[in-house]
């Protein structure tokens, strides 16, 4: 009955939201009602993210530092003493199951289900009901608004089911080929986002598609395994040991997908790594990089040695910052026109800028300044100089899309006018 009503409540909740907006469409409230809800199930994402994160993290963590040898039952895997919030913890690892199992057993599966949850609903938020500004990018695919959606959300599927028929294979038992065909996999996607979406949307996708792996090892093999381990204790029955032994793979590339995932879920705030003109191998660079900082930190928890684990891994990613950094010849590719004036800038930015980035904006998706920027008057454009620079020289991220069609000469006029020192006149 609690499930039940926790699903009405949910449908009720959509119920509202889709007759509110219906109602508010085309008014003053329409960017009102998407910035809070934008904001409301951003926060959820968050915040289930971090609690199925944190899980990950301490359960592998707690897998790689039992204590296996001194003073272990026979019955058990390993045991841990911890000290934590003022207190002492001693925890038990049993190889199967212990022979009663407790009626006070916790699932850690909800934390999976509502971050994914969460995180698609972001996506339709921000990227599919906003197709045509924030999925489609006519400069890299001219396509409907349907089929962008229909080819991010069938990706994922396609993703799951190489991944899994992958894991179906003696080629799982191998982890140093499964890390390499796991490299291969991910780059072709990231690849193939950045040759179908935006760039900020193809990083995104990037990062739904190994939630989705992860959520899909949660839901179809790793809960499954647990249920069907309690039930043969339960009855009495002989325990599969492959069934907690494949669970708990699975559970060890949930962990190596972390670091990958939360760096996508920031990346929209950097246009450097997604304005680079090789955005999908700066993506495929930063996932490998995270995911080697995850296996040192994970050698570390097993006292294993490291070897060049974190310098390599350090190093691809300082690679990558040189790499995108920007070069003297990008930013000062054209000659200047002496004395470009605040004028000349300004009206740049009224045509191209704050249809968008105003008070008051105009276009037909932003009811509301992206991030709070506005250039609505000159002393608006010269306090964020760096920012445009970033966003509209260098990395050419902005406008969106370049949806308002801003052209070279232009973005060369507002570089010469800041490297003259940007002034008011």
């Amino acid at each position: 009955m609690q499930g039940f009503a926790y699903a009405l409540t949910v449908l009720a909740v959509v119920f509202v939201l889709a007759v509110g907006y219906q109602f508010a469409q085309g008014t003053a409230w329409e960017g009102h009602l998407m910035e809070w809800l934008n904001i409301v199930v951003r926060l959820m994402h968050i915040t289930f993210g971090i609690a199925w994160i944190g899980a990950s993290f301490y359960f592998v963590f707690l897998e790689n530092a039992l204590n296996r040898t001194d003073n272990v039952r026979e019955e058990l895997a390993g045991n841990l003493w911890a000290v934590h919030g003022g207190g002492f913890y001693y925890l038990e690892k049993y190889k199967l199951a212990p022979k009663e199992i407790p009626k006070a057993l916790h699932w850690f599966k909800y934390e999976a289900y509502l971050t994914w949850l969460t995180g698609m609903s972001l996506l339709f938020v921000v990227y599919y009901f906003n197709a045509g500004s924030m999925l489609i990018d006519p400069n890299v695919l001219d396509l409907g608004p349907l089929t962008g959606v229909a080819i991010g959300l069938g990706s994922f599927a396609v993703g799951w089911l190489i991944y899994h028929v992958l894991c179906r294979t003696p080629l799982v038992k191998n982890n140093l080929v499964m890390a390499m065909l796991g490299l291969v996999i991910c780059t072709a996607f990231a690849w193939f986002y950045c040759q179908v979406f935006s760039a900020r949307a193809a990083y995104i996708h990037f990062g739904a598609m190994l939630g989705t792996l992860m959520v899909g090892n949660v839901f179809f093999i790793i809960i499954p395994a647990q249920k069907a381990m309690v039930k043969a204790a339960t009855e009495g029955l002989p325990l599969d040991p492959e069934l907690g032994k494949h669970a708990g793979l699975r559970s060890l590339h949930n962990n190596y997908f972390t670091l990958p995932v939360l760096f996508v879920m920031v990346s929209n705030h950097f246009p450097s790594t997604f304005g680079h003109s090789y955005p999908w191998a700066v993506l495929a660079a930063i996932a490998l990089g995270t995911a080697g900082v995850k296996h040192w930190l994970n050698l570390r928890e097993k006292h294993q040695a490291t070897g060049l684990v974190l310098p390599l891994a350090a190093g691809l990613l300082l690679a990558v910052a040189f790499v995108t950094a920007p070069r003297t010849e990008t930013t000062s590719a054209a000659a200047c026109t002496p004395n470009v004036s605040m004028a000349q800038v300004q009206a740049v930015v009224q045509q191209r800028c704050v249809r968008c980035h105003s008070a008051t904006p105009t276009d037909d998706v932003f009811k509301t300044a992206p991030n709070g920027v506005v250039y609505d008057t000159p002393e608006d454009i010269i306090r964020l100089k760096d920012k445009i620079m970033q966003r509209v020289v260098i990395t050419k991220t902005m406008p969106q899309n370049n949806k308002t069609q801003m052209t070279q000469e232009e973005r060369d006029l507002i570089r010469c006018w800041i490297e003259q020192g940007a002034l008011n006149k």
